[in-house]
Parts: structure tokens; sequence; C-alpha cells
């Protein structure tokens, strides 16, 4: 119904058929509608507007959310006293609730560093040394073949060269006494025997591939704590490094390395992220005025380039002897900005090649020399027995010579 329907009668239906002859028109009265009221507008805006509850309801529903809050309050209060008297019981697990901690077993990435240690642990083991003249030494080793041969370091082992004994622990913590096969102060290594090793292998890289920023493992017993792991990088190559013990000085062109290596490394395997073994931990940089033994690692150190290390051990399982090169001179070893001639050895391969006393040798190959170390380290990088092109000053002029290595055992 519509407003203009009000005060209007409504239409009669019109089409009407008699049901027989004579029937009469039905009437009907018409029916009347009155008009709207004057407030209808308002009305029918009142009937779609929403209408507020009455405080009195209000006030209840707010009362019963107070008392239910107030409820709660008092019943974990309650709880907390039950728990705080009850000495013999305390809170009860929910048996049925989700187990925790039993996620899925996370797996070992290849080419990580857990990876590689479970790879290489095996392999490295712990040495006890007891010289006879009271002395002692720590260090690590790792096996290298399966004749039981294990390399280290000649400066854990050389208290008992001239007798004494030689502990190895393996991982598995199985102790044998091994024997000394051979050692070279002038590297820095040593190889050691046991017979029936319970240690597998390891597998050699090439420390001439390996890259400054490449990541690498350390691994060995510092300070006595066996099975140790470490990681870093490589920092950089072609470091000149002096090793070894009293009497006893090592040149090393090592790998120097920031993963950490503290007295007890010495000896243990430095690898790449593949398990390859390309250097053995040797010397850790200390800090100025610190006494000697009580430094560890500042995050400075230094390992034997894996390439000369398989030189040396194969010729000491051979023969139980090592052998290295020289030029059959002596050098001063406070000049600096070069490696100043001190003395010629007469018929040495230095004085056939024309060296003299006095001569500032620069470069061997393409390297550059600035000390006397660098240059020692440098020609113990190569073979008895090669050639080698050395550019030195004399009175100022630049001069080059080809010369011939010597060698020297030791």
């Amino acid at each position: 119904m519509t407003q203009r329907s009000f005060g209007r009668p409504e239409p009669v239906e019109s089409g009407f058929r008699p049901a027989y002859p004579g029937q009469a028109w039905p009437t009907r009265q018409p029916t009347y509608t009155p008009p709207p009221p004057l407030d209808w507008h308002q009305q029918q805006a009142r009937a779609y507007t929403p209408v507020a509850p009455p405080k009195g309801n209000r006030t209840v529903l707010i009362a019963a959310i107070v008392a239910l809050i107030v409820g709660l309050i008092a019943g974990t209060g309650a709880a907390v006293s039950v728990v705080a008297l009850d000495n013999n019981s305390g809170p009860i697990d929910n048996p049925s609730g989700p187990a925790i901690g039993v996620g899925t077993d996370p797996k070992i990435r290849t080419g990580s560093v857990s990876a590689v240690a479970a790879t290489l642990l095996p392999s490295v083991v712990q040495l006890k040394v007891d010289g006879s003249d009271n002395s002692s030494a720590t260090g690590s080793g790792f096996a290298i073949d399966d004749a039981g041969h294990i390399l280290t370091n000649n400066h854990v082992v050389a208290a008992a060269a001239k007798g004494g004994s030689i502990q190895v622990v393996t991982q598995k913590g199985k102790t044998a006494t091994a024997r000394l096969v051979g050692r070279s102060p002038a590297y820095d290594l040593a190889v050691v025997q046991v017979i029936g090793l319970e240690a597998p292998s390891v597998q050699f890289g090439q420390s001439e591939l390996a890259v400054v920023g490449q990541d690498v493992v350390a691994i060995g017993s510092p300070l006595g704590l066996a099975g140790t792991v470490t990681s870093g990088i490589v920092s950089a190559k072609n470091r000149p490094v002096t090793a070894g013990g009293e009497g006893e000085i090592s040149y090393i062109n090592a790998l120097q390395t920031d993963a950490a290596i503290n007295p007890g490394n010495s000896g243990g395997p430095l690898v790449d992220m593949n398990a390859r073994v390309i250097g053995i931990n040797s010397a850790i940089a200390t800090v100025r005025g610190a006494e000697e033994g009580t430094s560890g690692s500042i995050g400075l150190g230094f390992a034997i380039p894996i390439d000369q290390a398989r030189r040396t051990a194969q010729q000491l399982i051979e023969s139980g002897k090592a052998f290295y090169p020289v030029i059959g001179a002596n050098v001063d070893m406070q000049f600096e900005g070069g490696a100043r001639v001190s003395e010629v050895t007469a018929g040495s391969p230095a004085a056939r090649a024309g060296l003299r006393t006095g001569d500032v040798i620069t470069k061997i190959n393409s390297l550059v020399v600035d000390t006397a170390e660098g240059l020692i380290v440098a020609i113990r990088t190569h073979r008895p027995g090669e050639r080698v092109r050395l550019d030195f000053e004399r009175g100022g002029r630049p001069t080059q010579v080809n010369i011939t290595l010597g060698q020297q055992t030791g």
C-alpha cells in the first residue's frame, strides 16, 4: 500500500458474468482507507532505528562481567594457594597435551661444518708425549694411511726424540703407544706410527689451490680438550712464519686462518669444506709482551701447507729423514728491505752462481722478498735440484742470476 491509496475507494472488480439468467449484479461496499497520520514519516524512520537497551539492563550486564572477572581472579589465587601449601606435590603435567621437543630430526647438510666434523673427527687423535728428561707435551695428529702412520708437528714429539714415550688417544678413547718414525725440524713435521690404529685415513687436498676467504675447519685437542672443532676462513697465504722448539727453528710458508687455534691444536688438520686436509695447524701469533704459553687464540693461526707436508711425510716414512733445499749462503736476520747475504759457502750453489757477501736478494722467481725469513721460506717451498731465478742488488744495481738448489737433511 502506498501513500497515494490513502482516502480513495478501492476499484470494483469488473467483468462480472451471471451464473444463471436473471442473476442480479452483486453489490459490494467500497472499503474506506483513512488518511495517514501527520507524523507518518517520523514513525517510519523510528521503526528502522535500533533502540538502546534500558539503563537498568546495562547496569546488570556490567555487574555480571565484573563478577565473572573477580571470580576468575579469586579462583587463580585459590589454585596458587593450594600449590604453595601442598609440599608433597607439584604442578601436574597434562599427558593429553601435544608432545614437545620431538620434531623432525635435523639433517647434516653436505659441506657444512657438522658434515666436515663427522667425517674428520674419527681420523684425528690426541698425542701425549713424555720425554726422558721429565719434559712433556700434548698435541694433535691425524691418520694419513692404512698402515697406522700419523702426521703431526715436530715440536709436539721432540721431547721423545731421545727417549720417552708417545701415547695416542683415538676419538673412541682407546690409548696406544706410538713409535717415532721420523721428524723434520726444518719443516716442523713428524710422523709416528701405531700398528692396528683404529682411525680412518684422511684425504689430502691441495693447499696451492686454497683461496683467501674460503671456509675452513680446524680440528684438534686445544688445552687437552680432545675432539675440538672450530671454523673460520683462510685469512692469507704465503705468510713467512718461524715455529718450533728451542734450538730447532722451522720456517713455514704458512696458510693464515682465523679459525681458533690454541696450544694443543698443533699437529691437527686444517680442512676445507669437502673434508680434505689443506694444512697442519702449527703456530699462533701472540700478543706482544705475553708470557710464553699463556696466550691463546687471537684470530691469527698458521698452518703448514699440505703440499709441502705430503712430500716431507713421504720422505720420513721411506727413510726416516727429510730433505730441504738450500742455496748455500747465510743471510742477515736483522736486515729489512730484502735478504742481505752475510756469508757464501765455498762450492755451494750460491758460490757457483756468483753471489757475494753484501748482495741484497729482492725476489725469488716472481715472489718479492722483504726479509731474510721471507727468502728462507720461499726457498723451502721448492725441492732440492729445482732451478730458480734470483733478483738481487749489488752496489745499488739490479742483477739477476739462475741457481740450482742444493740439499740438506733435517
